[in-house]
């Protein structure tokens, strides 16, 4: 007999549900704000597909006054969320990056990457790499997006994110050094409040998610 669809197996509220029919319930970060010209900031937003057979995608910002290329160090932004939560295009994130953005007057990138449990690590990992590579291929004139090729200095690239989203911009920076992306120089990391596990768990970590 097939699993009943409101048996829960896993009940990790108050972030998400697993249900013994294999869906998954997000009971946070759901919210949708979609891309526009923030009133308040006067930053234009839009979304773009980096993979679409992936669903990996990102939300492009353009701030009001937005210099040439050349005074302009992009930021890849990964969100926060534990790897189970959050998105791009909630209204936290999208408030968050309208106001970053005016204020260092610079174009970024919001990384929609895949969560977990659907999709285990590494594959948010792989993901934000995938999105840095994108942003990449706009030095060798592969890339298509008018706001990166027109707007982003590539020669200083800065990736940052929080929580989770700092993790994973840290596992970036380290890909950067190992592997030596091409055509994009990485010129900082900023991490807030990264959310790290080490090998052995300490505290509650035994239960907790």
């Amino acid at each position: 007999m097939a699993a009943n669809s409101t048996e829960i197996l896993h009940d990790f509220s108050p972030l998400l549900r697993v249900y013994k029919n294999g869906r998954v319930e997000r009971l946070i970060g759901t919210e949708y704000a979609p891309p526009s010209a923030d009133p308040a900031t006067r930053v234009q937003s839009k979304d773009i597909k980096i993979a679409p057979e992936l669903n990996v995608s990102a939300r492009l910002y353009l701030p009001k006054n937005a210099p040439i290329p050349a005074g302009n160090f992009p930021l890849v932004y990964f969100h926060g969320g534990g790897f189970i939560v959050g998105s791009a295009f909630s209204p936290l994130y999208h408030q968050h990056l309208n106001a970053l953005v005016a204020e260092a007057n610079i174009v970024a990138v919001s990384v929609e990457y895949r969560l977990a449990p659907e999709h285990p690590l590494p594959i948010a990992y792989e993901d934000s790499w995938l999105a840095l590579k994108w942003a990449a291929s706009h030095s060798t004139g592969d890339g298509d997006e008018a706001w990166i090729k027109d707007y982003a200095d590539l020669d200083h690239v800065y990736i940052g994110g929080d929580s989770a989203g700092a993790n994973i911009a840290h596992n970036v920076a380290m890909r950067v050094g190992s592997e030596n992306l091409e055509h994009i120089n990485l010129d900082g990391v900023f991490l807030n409040c990264p959310f790290f596990w080490g090998k052995e768990r300490i505290g509650n970590e035994a239960i907790t998610i």
